[in-house]
């Protein structure tokens, strides 16, 4: 009896001393867990912080050309249309550069992309809109706002249209006339009409025909060249230098005349290749 008793007590010990051991594994692992859980979550809180920042300089640069939008809307309430205008081309260059600073920083994101929609709408939307609107189409009632209306509306679906088709279009052209280059079509009149001392009143339904007529070219299937396929890194004939001097010193010595000559040609360009193309067609 006292040698069963005393195997009964060994093998409980035995037992006791197993517990233990698992049981010290198996808290020793659950602190291993915590401690890699807590390890990885480390790296995606940096990785949240940065997903939450955003790049200054490309977006700096659109808030530029956002501002620049606004103020030509309010210079344009208070009558001053060549300011109004040269804020939509000043616009213009801000609206170029954020892009291709972009590209060149390595620093494309997508709130960028959205950001710089928003600010084209409203540079290139809105304020030509209000400018024409303001400077002539007001005289008319109902008609001129109704096409003050048209023009934001093709403005707003050309850059939608743009936006759902970044990664299929061919880059080399646009579909539709670009928000910008209507821009700079309608306000160039504005301010070379001004300079020359012609009053938007006088020319009312001109204006509602340039109006309407942009808007609708910007949702048109007119093929214009986006001019994006141009090797800017390689090397290029001096006479090439030699003309951008004389189209910088003639933009200065008449920016009116010149900045709408350019945007007009551009305008009707796309037209005039697209008649080309169907008489072509039907030979």
């Amino acid at each position: 009896m006292d040698n069963r008793a005393l195997n009964a007590y060994w093998l409980k010990e035995e037992k006791m001393d197993k517990n233990q051991v698992s049981n010290e594994d198996e808290s020793h692992n659950k602190v291993e867990v915590v401690n890699d859980s807590e390890c990885n979550s480390e790296p995606n809180s940096e990785q949240s912080k940065k997903r939450k920042g955003i790049y200054l300089l490309p977006n700096s640069l659109t808030t530029g050309a956002l501002f620049t939008g606004f103020y030509a809307v309010i210079a344009a309430m208070n009558g001053q249309f060549e300011g109004a205008a040269l804020a939509i081309f000043i616009a213009m260059i801000l609206d170029g550069l954020d892009g291709r600073v972009a590209r060149m920083t390595n620093t494309q994101s997508d709130f960028g992309a959205e950001y710089d929609s928003l600010s084209d709408m409203v540079s290139f939307g809105i304020a030509p809109a209000l400018i024409m609107y303001t400077w002539s189409l007001s005289t008319l009632g109902k008609i001129g706002w109704i096409a003050s209306f048209i023009y934001v509306v093709g403005a707003a679906l050309r850059l939608a249209r743009f936006n759902t088709q970044i990664g299929h279009a061919d880059k080399r052209y646009f579909q539709g006339l670009a928000s910008p280059a209507a821009a700079g079509f309608l306000v160039g009149f504005v301010w070379l009409c001004t300079d020359n001392g012609i009053t938007g009143q006088s020319l009312s339904w001109l204006v509602l025909i340039f109006t309407v007529s942009v808007g609708l070219l910007m949702v048109s299937n007119v093929k214009y060249r986006s001019f994006k396929d141009l090797d800017l890194k390689n090397k290029v004939p001096f006479v090439t230098i030699l003309i951008m001097v004389l189209i910088f010193i003639s933009i200065v010595y008449h920016p009116p005349f010149i900045l709408f000559s350019i945007f007009a040609l551009y305008t009707f360009s796309g037209l005039f290749g697209y008649l080309i193309r169907k008489f072509k067609k039907l030979k």
